[in-house]
């Protein structure tokens, strides 16, 4: 049976949407119930019928759940800033537990559970950053899914101190007749009031013009310097695109400083108004205390941190590594994460490229660099398909992937699996309280992959008798594919015998003549005879030196397995 819209209908609210609207299911069709709780008993009124769902709000409501509670905020029935202000923080955070699980499980076809959310210990002024639409209706924030302005005196989100400069630019835009922005025309001034805070207190403040001056902006300086003794700057960006994106490429300071400092994980970081920090510092910390954990560092390894912004979970990651490498597409990102890898004594460490991520990631694997963790941090959208690719053939044997959209994370981690990445944990980090977005850390481990050589009998019994083996081989495109961890299996061409092996280390060399050189220092073991047979052997006669050239060469250093005897040995083969 159809349903009909704006007709009452009967139903149980048994889950949630991703952005927190109740989910009840009548006449067999998905309908999603605004303002809805999982459990409740409800009548509600078809708003709309799509081709697959329907949209309703609650007419009655019959059996309220525990969780429900009066909104606390009276724009909550208005504002589309906030989701769930009609229910407890409890119930909130099981409804984005769910929300992350059903992604990974619907989208990324995994059973890898949410082992825990971190919910936050403060729900009420938590924002360090807010950005205030300005219109002739007042400076709030835009009515759900319009662009109309709500005027809106405080919000509980942001800090008090946001209100007061709020008010104070509304008042001054009033008396001096300062017109708003209207997006229709293209007409009009301030476009927003953008404010940034710290957990010391401070205020930094710039607003966004459709214009190049800023009439009585002296007046405005004198104004915010009085009603806000912790104000630390007042800046002007300058935006005359028709255009939806807020700030402008042009930044002038009218007082004060165009920055302010911010303390993360025990580092300090330079803001500037473009620069990109999460607006939850105390939750930021638990997100990347747990991404710290996932990726298992000891002190030796080569990290790789794809989004790098202004290098906050790259400086993180160098307190644990022995080297940190970020990569980030924003130029004045990239300029800011060296200056505070400088300032908080890990410029040694550190290591900082400009540029696509899916293009460096390639330029680093060819040149070679081998990383033990690679750390993705990307935006809404997610992963770009050929960064996954590069990702996988840099083969990292652990990938930690920090999330902000759960259905873009689901997408990205069967791509993942697909290319021999495992999912082992996943964690959801709450940093953004009483509204539908959700940050999740997922733990990858690459599934080492198994090759198969063959060897004459002679070759077959060198690696059999010895644990440590160093196998000789040309780098082409056949080889290239062997990553640390994987396994090999060794043919004897004579009997079939069998043999397996765990590739411990892989010696990269230019030519066959420069391995053997570089064996004495390889540290395997090697003794004069190793290393005089093969000499002897010649890998020259089998492969020229332009292939050699083209490819390079590799030593695949090999473990076998228990109860064999310990001696290293050199095996040289053709197939």
């Amino acid at each position: 049976m159809a349903l009909e819209e704006g007709k009452v209908y009967s139903a149980h609210v048994d889950s949630y949407a991703s952005d927190g609207t109740g989910v009840a299911r009548i006449h067999g069709m998905v309908v999603f119930v605004h303002g809805a709780i999982a459990g409740e008993d409800v009548e509600v009124c078809i708003e709309h019928v799509g081709h697959n769902a329907a949209w309703a709000h609650i007419a009655a409501l019959h059996t309220p759940s525990p969780a429900r509670m009066e909104p606390d905020c009276p724009h909550y029935d208005t504002c589309g800033g906030c989701q769930f202000r009609h229910m407890t923080y409890e119930e909130e955070l099981h409804a984005k537990r769910q929300r992350v699980e059903d992604a990974l499980h619907r989208l990324g076809g995994l059973d890898v559970p949410v082992s825990a959310i971190h919910g936050a210990q403060n729900i009420y002024g938590y924002r360090n950053k807010v950005q205030f639409p300005a219109s002739w209706d007042g400076i709030g924030y835009y009515r759900s899914r319009t662009h109309q302005v709500i005027d809106i005196p405080h919000c509980h989100l942001q800090p008090q101190v946001d209100s007061v400069c709020r008010q104070v630019v509304a008042d001054w835009m009033k008396q001096y007749h300062i017109p708003p922005y209207q997006e229709k025309t293209g007409k009009g001034l301030v476009r927003h009031l953008y404010l940034r805070t710290n957990q010391a207190g401070q205020v930094l403040c710039c607003l966004i013009v459709n214009g190049h001056k800023l009439p009585h902006s002296q007046e405005l300086v004198e104004a915010l310097q009085t009603a806000v003794p912790s104000l630390v700057g007042v800046v002007l960006s300058v935006n005359t695109r028709k255009t939806n994106v807020i700030l402008g490429p042009e930044y002038h300071t009218l007082w004060g400083q165009d920055w302010l400092e911010e303390t993360l994980c025990g580092h300090t970081f330079r803001l500037s108004v473009p620069s990109f920090f999460q607006i939850n510092q105390p939750q930021t910390q638990v997100l990347y205390a747990r991404a710290v954990e996932f990726a298992e560092l000891t002190g030796t390894e080569t990290v790789v941190d794809l989004y790098c912004g202004i290098g906050t979970i790259s400086l993180t990651m160098a307190e644990h590594a022995a080297q940190v490498i970020g990569v980030e597409v924003v130029p004045q990102a990239i300029e800011d994460a060296k200056e505070n890898a400088r300032r908080n004594g890990l410029a040694d460490k550190t290591r900082f490229l400009c540029g696509d991520a899916s293009q460096l990631a390639l330029q680093l694997e060819q040149e070679g660099v081998t990383p033990d963790v690679v750390v993705v941090d990307p935006p809404r959208k997610g992963l770009a398909p050929d960064v996954v690719d590069t990702i996988a053939r840099m083969a990292p044997p652990r990938v930690v992937y920090v999330s902000c959209d759960p259905a873009t994370l689901g997408r990205d981690l069967k791509r993942f699996a697909a290319l021999g990445y495992e999912a082992l944990r996943a964690e959801a980090v709450d940093l953004f309280p009483r509204t539908a977005h959700i940050e999740t850390v997922v733990r990858l481990d690459r599934k080492p992959a198994e090759h198969f050589m063959n060897l004459y009998a002679q070759p077959f019994q060198m690696i059999k008798s010895g644990r440590k083996t160093i196998e000789l081989r040309l780098w082409d495109e056949k080889r290239q594919n062997i990553k640390i961890g994987d396994t090999i299996i060794f043919t004897n061409t004579t009997d079939g015998e069998k043999l397996e092996a765990t590739v411990l280390n892989l010696h990269r060399f230019n030519s066959f003549q420069d391995l053997y050189q570089a064996l004495p220092l390889l540290k395997c073991g090697y003794t004069e005879e190793n290393i005089h047979t093969a000499k002897a052997s010649d890998m020259d006669t089998y492969y020229s030196t332009d292939e050699q050239e083209k490819y390079g060469v590799v030593g695949i250093e090999l473990s076998l397995a228990k109860g064999v005897a310990d001696e290293t040995v050199v095996s040289l083969s053709k197939t």
